[in-house]
C-alpha cells in the first residue's frame, strides 16, 4: 500500500471535469487507507520556519522553565503537558505504558460572542497558558490560521470526492473547536516498556488532522491489512488523516486508520505539529446522504460532546 501524494493547487486549479477525475481518485483511496500526502499547499517557507523555531526553543528548556506553563488542573484542555501524560492506545481499549512524548497544546483562537455552554467553554475555549518565549503566541496563532484555511480548503476536496457541492461542509464549521498540538518526542534515554511508544497506535477523533513534521526523524506508521506501514516524510507536505467523526459522517465508506509513533531513533528527537480539526461544538453529524448505500451504521451526534468523551478516555487521570 502507497500513501498517495495529492497535489492541491493542481487540484484547485483544475477545470471541472478535471476536478472530479481527481476527486474519483481521492475517494478510492480513502476508502482503502484512511491517509494522504498534500503538497503545494500554499503555506509559507517562512511561516512554518516560525513555528519550527519558537518550538525548539521552548521545547529546549529545561522542565523547571516548561512546568510553568503546565495545565493547571487535571482536565485543562491547553498549556504544557509532561511526557508519559497520555495513553493514546486507551482510546482503543489497550492498557499499554504511557507515551513517550510531550505537547504544548492551544485552542480556538476566536471565541464565538454568544451561545457558548459552560461545557463547550471549559472543554474549548479556556485560556491556552503561553510560554514566555518571544513571538510564540504570534506565530503560533499565525501557523493556527493558515491551518483553519488548510482544513477548509480540504473539506471542499472532500466534499467534491463524496458528490456534495463543494460548500457542503461550510455550514458545520462557522465556529469550529480545532485544537493545534505540537509534539516532542524526545531522545530515549531510559529502557522502553514492553508495547511502550513514542505514541500508542490509535485512530483520530475529528474529522481530519494535518501533521507537520518539523525534522527529519520519522516514526510514523499506519496500520493496513494487519501490517504497519512506514509514511514518508516529504519535504514541505502535509500528512492528512481522516478522523472518526469523519468515518461517521461517511458511514465508514472512508477509513479512520489506526496509527502510531514507534521508537525508531532512539538518539533522535521527533517534533511535529498536529492540527485537529474540528466542526463546531453543536455541529449535528449524520451520516451524508451520497454515502447510504447498505444503511446507516451509527446514530447522530453532536461534534463537541462525542470529541470530549474520546479526549477523556486517553488521559492519565493520576499525572
Amino acid at each position: 500500500m502507497k500513501i498517495e501524494t495529492f497535489d492541491l493547487l493542481e487540484f484547485e486549479n483544475a477545470n471541472s471535469h478535471e476536478k472530479n477525475i481527481y476527486a474519483k481518485k481521492i475517494d478510492a483511496h480513502l476508502q482503502k487507507i484512511g491517509f494522504l500526502i498534500i503538497i503545494n499547499h500554499g503555506i509559507s517557507k517562512t511561516c512554518l520556519n516560525n513555528i519550527s523555531l519558537v518550538l525548539d526553543i521552548f521545547f529546549n528548556q529545561n522542565e523547571n522553565f516548561k512546568n510553568r506553563f503546565q495545565a493547571p488542573y487535571n482536565g485543562y484542555p491547553y498549556g504544557y503537558f509532561v511526557s508519559e501524560s497520555e495513553t493514546l492506545a486507551k482510546s482503543i481499549g489497550n492498557n499499554t505504558p504511557p507515551d513517550l512524548k510531550e505537547s504544548f497544546n492551544g485552542g480556538p483562537i476566536r471565541v464565538p460572542s454568544k451561545n457558548i455552554s459552560k461545557e463547550a467553554f471549559d472543554f474549548c475555549y479556556l485560556p491556552t497558558i503561553w510560554p514566555e518565549i518571544e513571538n510564540f503566541k504570534k506565530y503560533w496563532e499565525i501557523y493556527y490560521n493558515e491551518m483553519e484555511n488548510l482544513a477548509k480548503r480540504l473539506m471542499s476536496v472532500f466534499a467534491i470526492s463524496l458528490n456534495l457541492k463543494a460548500n457542503y461542509f461550510n455550514k458545520y464549521i462557522n465556529n469550529p473547536i480545532s485544537a493545534l498540538r505540537a509534539l516532542n518526542y524526545p531522545k530515549i534515554t531510559k529502557k522502553v516498556l514492553p508495547n511502550q511508544q513514542r505514541a500508542g497506535e490509535h485512530t483520530d477523533y475529528g474529522s481530519l488532522t494535518i501533521l507537520h513534521s518539523l525534522n527529519s526523524i520519522d516514526g510514523l506508521q499506519v496500520k493496513y491489512e494487519n501490517k504497519w506501514i512506514d509514511i514518508p516524510n516529504i519535504e514541505n507536505s502535509f500528512i492528512i488523516n481522516i478522523g472518526d467523526l469523519m468515518a461517521r459522517w461517511t458511514n465508514d465508506r472512508w477509513a479512520s486508520t489506526l496509527h502510531r509513533v514507534v521508537p525508531k531513533n532512539f538518539s533522535g528527537s521527533r517534533k511535529t505539529l498536529a492540527f485537529f480539526h474540528q466542526p463546531d461544538w453543536d455541529a449535528k453529524i449524520n451520516c451524508i446522504r451520497s454515502c447510504v448505500d447498505k444503511g446507516i451504521k451509527y446514530s447522530e451526534v453532536k461534534s463537541g460532546p462525542y470529541l470530549m468523551n474520546k479526549f477523556n478516555s486517553t488521559t492519565n487521570k493520576n499525572c
